[in-house]
């Protein structure tokens, strides 16, 4: 039975213990906290899902096969792009518990730590963390592996290690700049927009709006295939900040998507600050739905830890506006309604953010002002083309922004 200590920080505290098991047709867990953490004054509960307490507690992959481990442990692991390395540079058949524990130690997101029993990481892939100066390599390694993956063995070993635990599907890489670790996102051979001039023009104009966004710029801007570089929240220097998805602090299993109103009962009972958390939460719904953002399912909302078993609601990220004519969130507004990307479904739900109607309308017009009068100057300043702002109206130009608008 593979079995992993699981530490927190650059020091390496013990959390708890690991254990795994691979019958072959189910992959299941089991995770106990260490005495020593249970007893000490400032340990905390790794999330709502691992309560403190003795004994274990037991994940299976019986519907689906991520569900083997905890919620906050899968959020440490690699998603589809780092799976496809690392399936390509180690080999077929790895179990969750492989992908976890396997991937890069050093740019693992969040804080947990998986050691052996010599106290080191049980990580087997680690080549350099690249610099920024160089993202042209970096860029020309994915796309490569992105052509043709069956034949591009060495560029996944060396992009298997520094796409540590990154979500999603599209190339990215850890990177390190500035006295900070990045995540470089690289254009992808199947994109027909300029999906990262995009994603930092809308980063950037969220912030505008006095949204807390991950700070983000443009590399190789001139390029044909330019970088989007997202700054790592979870840093701090060299301090690891624990981190976990909104999936796992709602411990949410299967597919399916889930509630804006569910995130906000888990930040009334976990935030160090939730009616700030809330506020900012219910904003974020409004400009999702402004700027047509498709990417709101609930591993891209998290929180941070914050210190005395309390959390905050994590810097906004991977926003993506799509034009699109019917709008569809990944996220729902309310919790047994349709998944809609409507204005007035945000409005009726303002009171369970604690916002008054009047707190509400406020801001949806406010954001709305902001995003219809800079949206495309933002997208220009990211090096937008004309062609590449029109592709973009449908996203940034539609009734939910006229109705907020007219709201009074």
């Amino acid at each position: 039975m593979p079995e992993a200590i699981v530490a927190i920080g650059e020091a390496k505290r013990v959390v708890g213990q690991l254990r795994f098991e691979n019958d072959g047709r189910r992959q299941h867990s089991q995770f106990e906290y260490a005495a020593e953490w249970l007893e000490a004054k400032d340990s905390f509960s790794l999330s709502p899902g691992l309560p403190l307490r003795e004994g274990g507690h037991f994940s299976t992959g019986k519907e689906d096969k991520r569900s083997a481990l905890p919620g906050c442990f899968a959020d440490a692991a690699p998603d589809s792009w780092g799976r496809a390395l690392m399936t390509r540079a180690i080999g077929g058949g790895l179990s969750e518990f492989d992908y976890l524990v396997r991937s890069d130690d050093r740019t693992r997101q969040g804080a947990l730590r998986f050691l052996g029993e010599d106290m080191e990481p049980l990580s087997d892939v680690v080549p350099p963390v690249p610099r920024l100066v160089e993202l042209e390599r970096l860029r020309a390694l994915a796309q490569r592996f992105e052509r043709d993956p069956d034949g591009a063995e060495e560029e996944a070993r060396d992009l298997a290690g520094i796409a540590g635990s990154l979500g999603g599907a599209r190339p990215k890489a850890n990177v390190e700049g500035e006295g900070h670790l990045w995540i470089a996102k690289f254009t992808s051979a199947q994109d027909t927009k300029p999906v990262e001039r995009a994603e930092v023009a809308t980063l950037k104009l969220a912030a505008r709006c006095g949204l807390r966004v991950a700070e983000a710029e443009l590399a190789l801007s001139a390029s044909d295939s330019p970088i989007a570089l997202i700054r790592r929240f979870d840093r701090r220097g060299e301090t690891r900040i624990p981190y976990m998805s909104a999936r796992s602090a709602l411990n949410w299993q299967g597919d399916e998507g889930g509630y804006y109103t569910d995130i906000a009962d888990v930040i009334r009972q976990i935030s160090s600050k939730p009616k700030e958390d809330l506020r900012e939460l219910w904003s974020r719904i409004v400009f999702t739905i402004l700027v047509s953002n498709t990417d709101d399912h609930l591993k891209n909302h998290g929180f941070i830890y914050a210190g005395n078993d309390r959390w905050r609601l994590s810097p906004a990220f991977d926003i993506n506006p799509s034009p699109s004519r019917h709008r569809v969130l990944e996220t729902g507004i309310l919790t047994g309604e349709t998944f809609d990307a409507s204005l007035d479904l945000a409005l009726d739900a303002s009171e369970f953010f604690d916002l008054s109607r009047e707190e509400a309308v406020e801001i949806a017009k406010g954001i709305a002002q902001i995003t219809s009068a800079h949206w495309r100057e933002a997208l220009r300043q990211e090096g937008a083309s004309g062609n590449d702002v029109k592709v973009y109206i449908d996203a940034f130009e539609h009734d939910e922004v006229e109705k907020a608008l007219r709201l009074t």
